[in-house]
């Protein structure tokens, strides 16, 4: 790819290989995000994402290829540009949340207000507390402060919410869905299929080093299957098998997906099929991982 084909792009890899010795991490992948957008890189561990997003960072250095940012090769300023947020991040004892957020914006040239900071990530309530005093959720919104303290164009999300309570993750989706009100660009990586589906705008899916799915979440899911999933308990499986060509027996359910509920219904009653404890969902990224990789996105 040309420096060309990457104008309009925050971000962009080209022909990127990451080698272990032996072992290829990363297969010489191509691919570019818009800016404004929360774009999801997923894959089961050993994938080859937590490498690639290492690279897009600037932390790791590629065995071959380019990593580019606004059409150039990133150099040796692209980190004063970025902000991310670790899965774990290391902050000094005995301050409260005020003091490292100071700490950190001294560690910039550019620096965003602190008290615009500390409304964008709702930390008035715990401002003035001591940082080993944090709950989970709270702690998470600090380093999520940290890493925009900058002001930086493009976020880096590595798993931010790994650990929440529901609630608390639920709290800190919002917070990010107003980071990105602010035009921002964020790259996500996650465990959790409906944050992806929440959040993201466009997603990736990894496996063996590869991209092997590249799109809108509701594009490829109508891409990828073929209406909404039936699910019955397993009774009478002859039948079902014999009349739903297409059925399949999974965790001792019997499931197969149709464009037509209401004819599908129809015909299962007809043959005396009983439908108790029947379920009609509709399929979301966990289906299309699984499909995909034949794995769960955790294993």
């Amino acid at each position: 790819m040309s420096n060309r084909q990457h104008d309009g792009s925050m971000i962009a890899v080209c022909n990127l290989v990451k080698n272990y010795g032996k072992v290829l991490a990363v297969d010489d992948i191509c691919f570019s995000v818009p800016k404004g957008i929360c774009f999801g890189l997923l894959g089961p561990n050993g994938a080859g994402k937590t490498t690639t997003i290492e690279m897009m960072e600037g932390i790791l250095k590629p065995t071959q290829g380019t990593v580019y940012y606004q059409g150039q090769p990133i150099g040796p300023h692209f980190q004063e540009k970025v902000g991310i947020q670790f899965q774990n991040t290391a902050i000094q004892d005995f301050l409260t949340v005020r003091d490292t957020l100071e700490l950190f914006a001294d560690l910039y040239p550019q620096q965003k207000s602190i008290e615009e900071v500390i409304e964008l990530c709702s930390l008035a309530d715990i401002i003035d507390r001591d940082t080993r005093k944090l709950s989970g959720g709270q702690r998470q919104r600090m380093l999520l402060a940290l890493a925009i303290i900058n002001d930086p164009e493009i976020l880096f999300l590595d798993e931010p919410t790994t650990g929440l309570d529901p609630q608390a993750r639920r709290n800190f989706w919002t917070l990010i869905n107003n980071i990105k009100q602010e035009g921002k660009t964020i790259i996500l990586t996650t465990h959790y299929m409906d944050e992806a589906e929440y959040l993201c705008d466009d997603i990736a899916i990894m496996d063996h080093g590869k991209i092997i799915a590249r799109g809108e979440p509701k594009e490829l899911l109508g891409d990828h299957f073929k209406g909404i999933k039936i699910q019955v308990p397993d009774r009478g499986r002859e039948a079902i098998l014999k009349l739903i060509k297409e059925s399949k027996v999974e965790n001792g359910k019997i499931e197969f997906f149709t464009k037509n509920i209401e004819a599908s219904i129809k015909t299962l009653l007809e043959n005396k099929i009983d439908l108790t404890g029947m379920q009609v969902i509709a399929p979301n990224l966990e289906d299309l991982f699984l499909l995909l990789t034949g794995t769960s996105l955790r294993n």
